[in-house]
Order: structure tokens, then C-alpha cells, then sequence
């Protein structure tokens, strides 16, 4: 049987990218390769959706993709699986090859990638329209890089898939032409590696353009390549003894069976390299200043995730600038009495994971921290976000001890009972039956909301919705990336203390020192397993929120103990404080080995015999 394709440009808004504002008409419904590539518009519009497939940061992360529902810092109302939460069943261990869901790369995301092999192997320049041959080259790199990272994004959530660069299907080919066996893991993150090095000569470091925000860059080459190379050196794909049977049906092994540590030198040089290049080309932490001209921690943390960069925010490395449906995310995050439907929140092991003011962890006899009682008097520390946005403090008379005295990043992540809601310029009140908890599947279930990426100039209720990036990858994480990699292979090294203590500067907690504690600096333990620890944290609590958490999870192979058993909050039934603040379990969820890679669906191992499915899916 003959495979018969046609090119199907369906509408408008599918062709369109989000970052560049295109023609936004349609003229015909059925075009040639050749009607689209004689016009530039078409040109153009090809090539927009080409980018479409990058992940939305807001509810991608949430509600279609689901990154954060599947790790431990964000928790949404459960009975919102009704409304195509598709990855809420997955967490309760409901998990099947047969499941749906909403990401659905395995089928989306080849659709891309061939776009780009079709854009690179047709396109030509268009003089007369004003399209000269070095943008068109521009745009083939730009496309090579897009196919570069959906392979990645491939990889990421399924490991070995069937790998074929720069392939493209004939209107003539045979079905069985198609059917194409999976790669080995190592062989693909290999040639994905060459391939995002080589793509960095041929894209600028940044565009002068500002339409063209959010066209790929060799910094986004190198960002991808750095967090993929951490990935791949990681204990769940390398040398990991659970794999060491798991083979195609040519006896290939699909994953490597021996721990390379050259795996972990190769991230530390990709990571150095990102950095490198990244700063050379003005990319810096974002930092706010108060009007005295200080540094503000709570400014430049709420904020770093708000900032746009034409606005100064040169932390972002990459970013999805349009397309982003933080407004959905926004009122997910608000109370429903307010317009939203406040049912998106925190978890309690991430609301235990934040510093005290003095940086040290909860455990730490030395913190201060006290869970049981309210405070009895307002805590201002003289930011101006406390004035601008808090109310005039950080924390108010009756606050339950457990939210007081906290870092900053706290409060730009947890909206707690007693916390402030700018919006209505008042305090939460998540009892039962009270303003913000109408008890229903649209209220916080464990008596939290999330505040991280929602603007405190949100107004949900009146329509308010202040644009913002959404932010695929940035500085900070690419220096925790390094400082985690550099202590798998250089123990000791100075560099490591260093990138971690840049972010905890930037946040207002004290840097660690393996020398005595003092009013600046906390004493870590100089030895890898003690700094392990620390980045491990550090990770926990900087990257929260940002689609990030799962992953590491998974690559640790931590997900099987951390993801497993009762999940605790608040407890959303009581109607005073007495009931309320009480550590209560709000759900048990399950997680099974063979969760670390998504399954193949049942329908593509049906139609194409040469897959195996991934490790423990078929037990």
C-alpha cells in the first residue's frame, strides 16, 4: 500500500507562530509546497508553526503536559480530571499504555519536526518579497535547531525513540518504510549533541529585532544541550541495573548497561560552556533595585518570572514568548469568590523545603523554626515589595508560626491562610466555608494556593492579566546545572559553592562556606555527599514551579520514594483554626518503576511491530 500525503494548510492560526505577527489570514485551505514556498507569508507562517510545538510554561506545565501535577511541588484540585486534567489519574497510580494524554508527543511532536525537514529542504530565498537568502538560511538553522529540541523533548519523556534526522517520508513510500525500531538512548543524546554544537555557529546570540523574540539562538542551542547532557549522565539512564535486560527485538540494548563517568565531564563542560557564552553575550541574574539603589531579593524573586527581556530581564535564555495561557494558570491560582477557580496549590513538602530567614532548613535545630502557634505582632523587613505589593508587611498579627520568619522565595511562591491577596487588599482565609475555601473541587485542597508566576497585579475578577514570558530555561538553573554536575567530577572545586551561592544572594538568604558559620555564611561539610545535599535543596526551592522538579525526580531515580504514599496540607475540613492547622493527608499517590518514561501508546506498538514498549509497562 502507498502512502499518500498531502500538504494541509488547515488555518490560519495553526501556521501562525506566536512570537511573530504575521499575516493573520488564510486564502486557500489546500496549498502545493510549491504555492507555500513562493510566498513569504506562507514562508513565514510555515515556519511559525515549526515553533508552535514548544511547551507552553503556564498550563502546559499543569493541565495538558502536566509536568507539575507529576512531581511534588504543585497540587491541583483532583476532581478537575473531569475537565481534561488527563494527568491527574496518572499520580494515583490510574496508568495504562491506553491512557490519554494531552501532551501526546510521540504524535505531535514528529509533525514538527517534519515541518522543519520540509522548510530546510524547500525554502529559497524570495528577493523581489523581501526575503533575501541569508534570512532564508537563518530561518534553516532555526529549523534545524526546533527538530533538535522536539528530538530532545522525545527523548526526555519516552528515552529511546525511532530516531531519524532529517528524514522525510515520499508520497510513494511503503508502509513498512515507516515502520522504524527505536534508537538506542545514547546514540541519539550523541548525535544530538553534535548537532545542537554545530547549529550554535550558524545562530546569532541574540537578534537586535525585537520581533524576532523568542526565534531560536546558539544560546538556546547551548541551553538545551546543557540540561540534556545532565540528564543523560544522570543514575536513571546512566549504568542503571533496572535497564540491564531490557533490549529491542534484536537483542540491542536500548539503554547503556555501564556507568560512564565521562558522562558527568561532558555535562560539566556543556555546562560551563552555556554559561560562558550566555554571559558574553549579556546574560546575567536578574536583580531588582529598591529606590535607594540596593539590591531587593523580593523584588528581583518575584519578579524574575514577570520581567520581559526588552523590559531588563536578561536571566532568560529561552523563552516562549507568546502562546502562553497564563491567564487560565492565573485563575487556577485565584479564589473563586475572587473569579478564579482556586483550587491549584502547594504542596506541604515544598512548603517545608523553604529556608528561614537566616537560610538555614526547618530540620536545622538552629533555624528557629516553630510550627505551632500565631505570631503576635506584623513582620516588616523594609523591602518595598512589602509596601507595593504584601500590604506593608511580610506577615501580619495571627499568622501561623509555620509561615513566619521565612525567606523571601517563600512568599513569592505560598499563598498561605492570613497571607496577603493584593488583589483585594486583604488577607486569605482558606477555612472551611469561608471566603476562600467554598468547599468545593474550585478550592485549595490542601489549604494552599500557588503564587509563583501569578503577577500580584492580577486582577482575576476584574480581567486584569499583565503579559509576562514563559520562560522554557534560564540563568539560574544553568548555574545550579553546573554546580551539580562540576561536583559529580571535581569534588572540592570552588566553582561549585560559588554558582550556589550566587542564586542564594540573589534570593537574601546567607551563602554557604565550608569554613565556620557567620552572620553571611552557613558551614556546609566539605565532602560531595553534604553538597550534594544543599544543591539538591537549593534546586528544590529555586526552580519550584517551573516544570523542572519531575524531572529531576526522575533522573535521581528518587521519584519511586518521593512520589509514592500520602500527601499532606492543611486540612481543608476544618472551620477554625484548631481543625485547620493540622497536618493532614489529602491524597495517596502511587508511583510505579515503570513511571520514569512515558508509555508508548497501545495504538503505535499496534501498528508498527518493530517497538518494544518502555521497561515494566508490559509486567
Amino acid at each position: 500500500m502507498k502512502l499518500i500525503k498531502k500538504i494541509l494548510l488547515v488555518s490560519a492560526a495553526a501556521l501562525l507562530a506566536s512570537s511573530c505577527n504575521w499575516l493573520d489570514k488564510e486564502t486557500d485551505t489546500e496549498l502545493t509546497l510549491e504555492m507555500v514556498f513562493n510566498n513569504k507569508t506562507r514562508v513565514e507562517g510555515w515556519l511559525g508553526n515549526v515553533y508552535s510545538g514548544v511547551p507552553d510554561t503556564y498550563m502546559g506545565f499543569g493541565r495538558y503536559i502536566g509536568q507539575e501535577i507529576l512531581g511534588d511541588d504543585m497540587t491541583p484540585s483532583e476532581r478537575w480530571r473531569q475537565w481534561n486534567w488527563d494527568v491527574i489519574p496518572f499520580i494515583l497510580g490510574e496508568w495504562s499504555p491506553s491512557s490519554s494524554w494531552g501532551g501526546n508527543y510521540w504524535a505531535y511532536l514528529p509533525q514538527r519536526i517534519r515541518e522543519a525537514y520540509i522548510f530546510i529542504e524547500n525554502a529559497h530565498a524570495l528577493p523581489d518579497q523581501g526575503l533575501p537568502e541569508e534570512e532564508i538560511e537563518l530561518m534553516k538553522q532555526e529549523c534545524r535547531f526546533m527538530a533538535a529540541y522536539y528530538w530532545y523533548l522525545l527523548t526526555d519523556t519516552y528515552g529511546p525513540v525511532p530516531y531519524t534526522p532529517y528524514f522525510i517520508a515520499s508520497t510513494d513510500a511503503e508502509v513498512s518504510e515507516l515502520k522504524k525500531p527505536r534508537t538506542p538512548y545514547y546514540d541519539i543524546i550523541d548525535d544530538l549533541d553534535a548537532e545542537l554544537l554545530d547549529i550554535a555557529e550558524h545562530l546569532p546570540s541574540y537578534y537586535s529585532d525585537a520581533r524576532k523574540y523568542g526565534r531560536a539562538t546558539s544560546i538556546m542551542c547551548y541551553a538545551v544541550r546543557a540540561r540534556m547532557l545532565l540528564f543523560a549522565a544522570s543514575p536513571l539512564v546512566n549504568g542503571n541495573p533496572d535497564y540491564a535486560d531490557y533490549v529491542d527485538n534484536e537483542g540491542q540494548h536500548l539503554f547503556s548497561t555501564t556507568y560512564d563517568a565521562t558522562r558527568w565531564t561532558k555535562a560539566v563542560a556543556a555546562c560551563k560552556l552555556l554559561i560562558e557564552k550566555a554571559e558574553a553575550a549579556g546574560h546575567k541574574l536578574y536583580v531588582e533595585l529598591d529606590t535607594n539603589g540596593n539590591p531587593d531579593p523580593y523584588l528581583s524573586v518575584q519578579n524574575l518570572l514577570l520581567t520581559q527581556y526588552n523590559e531588563g530581564n536578561k536571566e532568560i535564555l529561552f523563552a516562549r514568548p507568546g502562546g502562553n495561557d497564563y491567564g487560565d494558570f492565573e485563575r487556577h491560582c485565584t479564589p473563586t469568590n475572587s473569579g478564579g477557580n482556586g483550587g491549584w496549590g502547594i504542596t506541604q513538602s515544598l512548603v517545608d523545603a523553604f529556608f528561614m530567614e537566616n537560610g538555614l532548613p526547618i530540620s536545622d535545630p538552629e533555624s528557629g523554626y516553630v510550627e505551632t502557634g500565631f505570631s503576635d505582632s506584623k513582620d516588616v523587613r523594609g523591602s518595598q515589595w512589602e509596601s507595593l505589593y504584601n500590604g506593608g508587611a511580610t506577615t501580619y498579627a495571627g499568622t501561623y508560626n509555620m509561615y513566619c520568619h521565612r525567606e523571601p522565595r517563600f512568599y513569592m511562591c505560598v499563598g498561605f491562610n492570613n497571607g496577603w491577596f493584593n488583589a483585594e487588599e486583604r488577607c486569605f482565609d482558606f477555612l472551611m466555608n469561608h471566603q476562600d475555601n467554598i468547599h468545593t473541587h474550585d478550592a485549595p485542597q490542601n489549604g494552599y494556593l500557588n503564587r509563583k508566576k501569578v503577577s500580584p497585579e492580577t486582577n482575576v475578577k476584574e480581567g486584569t492579566h499583565k503579559y509576562r514570558p514563559g520562560i522554557v530555561f534560564r540563568l539560574g538553573e544553568a548555574y545550579l546545572n553546573y554546580a551539580e554536575a562540576l561536583n559529580e567530577t571535581d569534588p572540592g572545586n570552588a566553582d561549585i559553592l560559588e554558582y550556589v551561592n550566587r542564586i542564594r544572594e540573589r534570593a537574601g538568604v546567607r551563602k554557604y562556606t565550608t569554613g565556620p558559620s557567620d552572620a553571611e555564611h552557613i558551614h556546609v561539610d566539605d565532602d560531595q555527599e553534604a553538597i550534594r545535599k544543599i544543591i539538591k535543596m537549593e534546586r528544590r526551592v529555586e526552580l519550584c514551579c517551573e516544570g523542572t522538579r519531575y524531572n529531576d525526580l526522575r533522573r535521581w531515580k528518587e521519584a519511586e520514594q518521593t512520589l509514592n504514599g500520602e500527601f499532606y496540607g492543611m486540612n481543608y475540613n476544618g472551620a477554625d483554626n484548631e481543625s485547620f492547622y493540622v497536618r493532614t493527608a489529602y491524597q495517596t499517590r502511587v508511583y510505579k518503576k515503570e513511571y520514569y518514561w512515558f508509555p508508548i501508546h497501545q495504538s503505535e506498538l499496534d501498528k508498527n511491530e518493530n517497538l518494544v514498549q518502555n521497561p515494566y509497562w508490559n509486567k
